[in-house]
């Protein structure tokens, strides 16, 4: 019989108006890199909180190590040497990685006096496993990455067996996600056993040695990953046959929609974040700008939706000029804005679905007359918009911080497309959302150009930006290195561009 770690039987839990996992069976092999794959609200999250200790089982069984086991909080996990890294990092940001590794777990007197201990242990440890963190680094005053490297650090230095992790690559660069994705393989050959929470079919297929297949919160089925397939694991995922690729019509560029002229934006650390960005995007076009993350395109995209400040010689939408005054009104002038992080920029968490779905438009008609919100009309406009854009919630009513990101992101598209813009600006519109989500959202971004939009679209995703833009523009540390267009011949001359080398020409 095959040594398992982990065994949960039958589990079941609900919440208000959710069934998040439906009797789900789940084995876990030691030494293994077992994936979990699904969509978003498949119940692949609310699992590994069960068995992390964040939620409790309405019904079923979890064996650990062949025992009998009730995890009744995270330090009953930590205890049994179970650490988990979740998607929104779990770490206080004015605070040290030391202090963040050991914050909780020993009585202050003990901290105190153990401190240098504390700081040899990590560096031994950030040495052993190659992960190059400084203990006294303040954590705000690091990358998303090195963040990411002390969440897994933390999970080490208590002695982890079992390490679960949660969409860790949705937050990272192609570079950084390569360089986890090596380092797990390394964990595991050094006899950890780790979960991989999912939805990305071509990290299963890198990385994993098993994967189980989550939907609707019940497990499919669990397959060994050299006898399976990207197309058969889309296809078990969502219930159907997957497009695994788009089909784009020719675009039919016509006259210039939006355009900027020597665009400068300064960053939160005084440092010139975008020196000099000229574009421009037209009608029935879809202009894509790649580039690593962190090199101007986050503060570019705020800058043009009006939200930090910037200097600019021209800035021109629908054939008239931009002023800074403009910028509060921007939505009113044809612009719709589909930002990178839904949570902090795109959606009121707190708030309802259908309170998000007229978040800039309550005060107009019909949602407002003489200055009293028509709730049935709101109402019925919400209902027809979860139908239209397919988003699974319980009700219009329900708290929007209740349904699944990838769920979340459809609100946020529903609510930018259906005031038909003619200029749309999208960041990073399908990061840390599942096959099923990215193809309904790349297919409507597509539709929305078809139908005549120009848009402007950002992202750290090569794929994306290759199988949806009409041009192609790299940045790199604030400027435009060049133009190409979306040939995916071309890739190897991206990524110079990318990494600062000007465009090399046959």
């Amino acid at each position: 019989m095959e040594d398992i770690i982990i065994r949960m039987v039958n589990i079941v839990k609900s919440f208000p108006g959710v069934q998040a996992n439906r009797g789900v069976n789940l084995e876990v092999r030691r030494g293994e890199i077992h994936c979990l794959l699904g969509e978003n609200g498949a119940g692949k999250t609310v699992l590994m909180s069960i068995l992390y200790g964040l939620y409790k089982p309405d019904a079923g069984e979890i064996y650990y190590n062949g025992e009998k086991v009730e995890i009744r909080n995270p330090k009953d996990a930590i205890n049994r040497r179970i650490g988990m890294v979740h998607q929104h990092f779990m770490l206080v940001p004015t605070i040290t990685v030391a202090e963040n590794i050991i914050l909780g777990q020993y009585p202050s007197w003990k901290v105190l006096n153990d401190m240098p201990a504390v700081y040899e242990k990590i560096e031994k440890l950030s040495k052993d496993f190659d992960l190059d963190v400084d203990p006294s680094a303040l954590v705000q005053d690091l990358s998303v990455g090195e963040q990411q490297r002390v969440e897994i650090l933390k999970a080490l230095y208590h002695g982890a067996d079992l390490l679960i992790l949660d969409e860790p690559t949705a937050v990272l660069t192609p570079q950084e996600s390569e360089h986890l994705l090596g380092f797990l393989r390394q964990l595991a050959d050094r006899g950890l056993t780790i979960v991989f929470i999912t939805h990305k079919l071509e990290e299963v297929m890198q990385v994993s040695d098993r994967v189980t297949i989550l939907r609707d919160g019940k497990a499919i089925a669990t397959l060994n990953t050299k006898d399976t397939n990207p197309r058969e694991l889309a296809r078990l995922m969502v219930g159907r046959d997957v497009l695994m690729d788009l089909k784009k019509k020719e675009g039919q560029p016509g006259n210039v929609v939006f355009s900027v002229r020597n665009l400068r934006v300064t960053d939160e650390r005084g440092l010139l974040a975008v020196k000099g960005v000229s574009l421009e995007v037209r009608e029935r076009e879809i202009v894509g700008i790649a580039g690593v993350s962190g090199n101007g395109q986050s503060e570019l995209a705020l800058a043009l939706a009006g939200l930090i400040d910037c200097e600019f010689d021209e800035i021109t939408l629908n054939s008239t000029p931009i002023t800074k005054k403009d910028f509060a009104r921007l939505n009113h002038m044809g612009m719709a804005h589909i930002p990178e992080d839904r949570q902090k920029m795109g959606l009121i968490l707190p708030f309802s679905v259908s309170e998000n779905f007229i978040a800039e438009t309550y005060r107009d008609e019909p949602f407002s007359k003489r200055g009293f919100l028509q709730f049935r009309t709101i109402n019925d406009y919400s209902k027809s918009l979860v139908e239209k854009f397919s988003i699974r919630c319980g009700d219009v009513e329900e708290e929007i911080a209740n349904l699944s990101g990838g769920n979340q992101q459809k609100v946020v598209v529903a609510r930018e497309l259906d005031r038909r813009p003619k200029f749309l600006l999208v960041n990073q519109p399908t990061r840390g959302i599942d096959i099923g989500a990215t193809e309904f959202v790349r297919q409507q971004i597509l539709a929305e150009r078809d139908a005549g939009a120009a848009i402007l679209l950002i992202s750290t995703d090569l794929e994306e930006i290759f199988a949806l833009s009409d041009r192609i523009l790299v940045m790199f540390e604030g400027k435009i290195m060049g133009e190409v267009p979306p040939d995916y011949s071309l890739i190897e001359q991206v990524g110079l561009m990318m990494a600062g080398k000007s465009a090399v020409h046959a």
